[in-house]
């Protein structure tokens, strides 16, 4: 993933935000809005986009493009950062691959530290039933 090449393809739009500023929030636009069109974007590879429609496929929309809003702060350009970097970190967080999970069983001593604390369980309850009288 090219990073730079990435943020010059985004586009963004400025909307009046709600939050804080008082009366300056109802006639400025602070909030920013990035979309980001993954099926167009050259700063990512075919796999790369095969990855990221697989796992991010419920904040893709039909054609392809992903939205995000930030209206934190009161400043336009802060929260234009803001929404770049999570933009970005929701990309580089998808396009990990996982490690394969290798199976492993627990040691003989946790099998036998599992055992003796169930028999110590099972004995401090049954210790608890009154006796029975025959």
């Amino acid at each position: 993933m090219n990073t730079e090449k990435l943020i010059s393809e985004l586009s963004f739009k400025a909307i009046r935000s709600s939050g804080p500023g008082g009366q300056h929030v109802n006639k400025t636009a602070s909030k920013v809005e990035v979309s980001f069109n993954l099926e167009i974007s050259e700063a990512l590879s075919e796999t790369e986009k095969e990855r990221l429609r697989n796992k991010l496929s419920s904040k893709i929309s039909s054609e392809g493009i992903i939205m995000l809003q930030c209206g934190e702060t009161r400043s336009q350009h802060r929260n234009k950062g803001i929404v770049i970097e999570r933009l970005v970190d929701l990309l580089q967080h998808n396009l990990k691959v996982a490690k394969p999970r290798k199976k492993t069983k627990p040691s003989k001593g946790a099998i036998e530290r599992r055992l003796k604390s169930k028999k110590e369980n099972a004995l401090k309850k049954s210790n608890r039933k009154p006796p029975k009288i025959d």
